[in-house]
């Protein structure tokens, strides 16, 4: 693999490790559609900030791109605090409203069509080196979080989500997001130890960014359907039962303790 390759696949790898753990809980919390709403809302402020303002900029698209994710993680929370048995609805309305908006700016910018697609299916071959070292600091605040029971509580919880998913977003693409969340977890889910599970990933994300190079495909969707195929394959995966349990779904991130409604 070139050296060119280098950056693209420790995003990806940054990626999975800052994504599984909060993945591990969005599956225990029952809040799948998350990932996509706070997404989506990182996407369609940054797309709404170059219509507005008509200025490229990665740090105004790391600002607006935070300042959605948050706001809408806030509003997440709120939702699933007040209604909790309607909470997936009424997310999943919060990731439409955040779509259409994302939708209207892009048809009122001249490359707003373009914009829209980077962020949803992003080209991580084109990953800079600023955006890898923010990925990397991610995973490492991900992991210090998970060393503790701090991402139990619903106000780290949520806000660590909101992070991670704004600085994700502009360098992964929302849809490498989303199955960056998922896959892992599932096999986590399924009584795989979380290191296992990650470094499955990586190297899955690996295979597929090389695939991608060799065959001149886009590299987003690429790594994208490898890593739905790899989660799907967790449905078949049946773990023996003279196997030490202890690599079940959080024990390496933090105590199974329910999560506590505390900061809203």
């Amino acid at each position: 693999m070139s050296n060119w390759l280098l950056f693209p696949a420790l995003a990806l790898i940054a990626g999975i490790v800052a994504l599984t753990p909060l993945g591990s809980h969005v599956l225990r919390r029952g809040v799948v559609f998350i990932d996509l709403a706070v997404a989506q809302a990182a996407a369609a402020a940054v797309i709404w900030v170059h219509f507005v303002l008509d200025v490229e900029s990665e740090i105004l698209d790391q600002l607006a791109a935070t300042a959605g994710a948050v706001g809408v993680s806030l509003a997440i929370a709120w939702v699933a605090r007040n209604w909790s048995k309607q909470r997936e609805a009424l997310i999943g309305l919060i990731y439409v409203a955040g779509a259409c908006m994302a939708l209207l700016g892009a048809s009122q910018h001249p490359h707003g069509r373009e914009k829209l697609f980077q962020l949803l299916a992003a080209d991580v071959l084109w990953v800079d080196g600023a955006s890898v070292s923010v990925m990397l600091a991610s995973a490492l605040c991900v992991l210090v979080l998970g060393s503790k029971p701090w991402l139990g509580r619903d106000s780290v919880f949520y806000a660590a989500f909101a992070v991670v998913a704004s600085v994700a977003v502009p360098a992964l693409g929302l849809f490498l997001v989303f199955a960056s969340l998922i896959a892992p977890a599932l096999w986590i889910e399924k009584g795989v130890r979380p290191w296992v599970a990650m470094a499955m990933a990586s190297i899955v994300c690996l295979l597929a960014l090389l695939v991608s190079w060799m065959l001149d495909t886009p590299s987003g969707p690429t790594v994208v359907l490898m890593l739905a195929a790899f989660g799907v394959g967790a449905l078949f995966y049946r773990k023996n039962e003279g196997h030490d349990p202890v690599g079940r779904a959080l024990s390496e991130f933090e105590s199974p303790s329910p999560p506590k409604n505390d900061a809203f």
